[in-house]
């Protein structure tokens, strides 16, 4: 069975030429979807691949009308492979049941990794040159090594807990502990108020 995927973005909203190619190659049932391709959630798309089985091929008018970046749209034609579902593309003539279309396919496959790679590469070597300028990755602690200080200032007073330090801060009570153990301060002695740690 072929099954057609159409979608028109906010830029494009006549979908009848897509509608009219699908129809004209052959689909006996068109899903139509009128959204950015941006837009992670795609509810025709959805029920679309999950109307999809083994044997049935899916159209689309073309390329962009069915994945929102080069890494989506291999993953989502790899899925239907892994599936048995046939995809065309009818505009770049792509065809996975021909030598050809399984050709390009396979290009548009290997150009998504190496993308992947460069993006990996590039982000080793930001955080990399990062490091060689003192500064450290990942998100910015809660607590400075001046607020365990005080922090650490105000559990030597017997009648103050944790819990009253935790929420003088704002933060979490292992947040707080975790803070005090990074800068050294976690070896003091707790209040006799502190039910637990």
């Amino acid at each position: 069975m072929l099954i057609g995927y159409a979608r028109v973005s906010t830029a494009d909203q006549r979908p009848e030429l897509q509608l009219d190619a699908l129809r004209a190659a052959g689909c006996e049932q068109i899903f139509e979807e009128r959204i950015s391709g941006v837009v992670r959630d795609r509810p025709e798309l959805t029920q679309c691949l999950r109307t999809l089985r083994a044997g049935d091929t899916l159209v689309v008018w073309r390329l962009d009308r069915l994945g929102r970046s080069l890494k989506d749209l291999v993953e989502t034609i790899t899925g239907l492979q892994d599936r048995g579902v046939v995809f065309r593309s009818l505009t770049e003539a792509i065809d996975t049941t021909t030598s050809g279309g399984k050709l390009i396919f396979h290009i548009f496959a290997s150009l998504a990794e190496f993308e992947r790679s460069i993006i990996r590469e590039r982000t080793n070597a930001g955080l990399a040159a990062a490091r060689a300028r003192g500064r450290k990755g990942g998100r910015k602690p809660k607590l400075t090594q001046a607020d365990a200080r005080k922090a650490a200032a105000m559990l030597r007073d017997p009648l103050v807990t944790k819990g009253e330090v935790a929420e003088h801060f704002k933060v979490s009570r292992p947040t707080l502990s975790a803070a005090l153990a990074r800068f050294g301060f976690s070896d003091m002695p707790v209040s006799p108020n502190e039910t637990c740690g």
